[in-house]
């Protein structure tokens, strides 16, 4: 089969001719038509991820397809299913190998497309929302980075739940972007004043940060008392110090959320939280924002968009 894969940490991916991977006793093996790219793969393309996969590596870490196998004594989808799955990484190649435990079965209405889209952004967004900040309905969430992949559902997510959302993303083509998903505030994130235009906004309850760097500072001096500052990722390069003293002086919670590591200790967690989300996609609730669909041949195109930051919304890597 065709896969695009790292042969050198750093390096462009190339294509390849690999070979089909077998099954195992719980896996299955799944036709991939869609891919969804994070930033989470530009990170692994030049060894700064978490995990590393050893080399040659397959990118891709969320799929969608249909089963073409199960493994020796497997009982799962039948053949031919349309399903989702978070695989780690290999999703940028023809097939690939899922635990049987993880796929998620695709309704009619949900396209392969928003299959492979909604899976780490919106269960980033939900689980980190829902399950660790504990987000109430007439809460007000500042969301930082709302134009990006995760950001944009973070939006979309928070007003599902109810709270009211203070969006900030650079330039007005991407706030307006944010404002679509349901952004009740817009903000700059390139104005000159982000500490001041913050704090006019009033305070917040939850901050959700995808981005890190100065505009975490910035919102942690605009957080209420018993407010909750969630760090999601580090997309402006920079990873925040964060005093511990005004932690404790007004009061403060901060806590990480890396969606995957739930996978080694809690998988019913995703899974729950995956399931909730879907029903609302189903039922036109939420829908996620695909920016770029691009084939399967092109793929680099898609890792392009998400390194200059250009891409509002997900980039999707699809085949026939």
């Amino acid at each position: 089969m065709k896969a695009w894969q790292v042969q050198e940490l750093g390096a462009a991916l190339t294509m390849a001719e690999t070979p089909i991977p077998q099954p195992a006793k719980g896996e299955a093996l799944i036709a991939i038509r869609a891919c969804g790219l994070n930033h989470a793969d530009l990170l692994m393309q030049s060894g700064r991820y978490q995990e590393r996969p050893a080399l040659p590596m397959t990118l891709g870490m969320e799929v969608a397809g249909t089963v073409l196998a199960l493994g020796p004594r497997t009982i799962g989808p039948a053949i031919g299913a349309r399903v989702a799955a978070f695989i780690g990484s290999g999703g940028l190649a023809e097939a690939a190998i899922a635990p049987v435990n993880q796929l998620i079965a695709l309704p009619d209405s949900v396209d392969n497309s928003v299959g492979a889209a909604f899976q780490i952004a919106y269960g980033t967004s939900h689980l980190a929302l829902d399950h660790k900040a504990r987000l109430q309905a007439g809460e007000t969430l500042l969301v930082l980075g709302a134009a990006g992949g995760v950001g944009l559902t973070a939006v979309e997510i928070g007003k599902r739940m109810g709270a009211r959302v203070i969006a900030v993303a650079r330039g007005a083509d991407r706030l307006a972007v944010a404002q679509s998903a349901g952004a009740d505030v817009l903000i700059d994130s390139d104005t000159p004043d982000l500490k001041g235009a913050l704090r006019a906004a009033g305070g917040f309850d939850v901050v959700y940060d995808a981005v890190g760097g100065p505009a975490f500072m910035a919102a942690l001096s605009a957080t209420r008392p018993e407010g909750r500052l969630l760090t999601i990722g580090f997309a402006g390069g920079e990873v925040p110090q964060i005093p511990a003293n005004l932690l404790l002086v007004k009061n403060l919670s901060a806590m990480g959320l890396y969606w995957g590591g739930y996978l080694k200790f809690a998988p019913q967690v995703l899974t729950q939280s995956l399931t909730q989300v879907l029903d609302w996609i189903a039922a036109g609730e939420v829908r996620p924002h695909i920016s770029h669909q691009i084939p399967f041949e092109r793929a680099p195109e898609g890792l392009e968009l998400l390194r200059s930051r250009t891409a509002t919304g997900k980039v999707v890597i699809t085949r026939p």
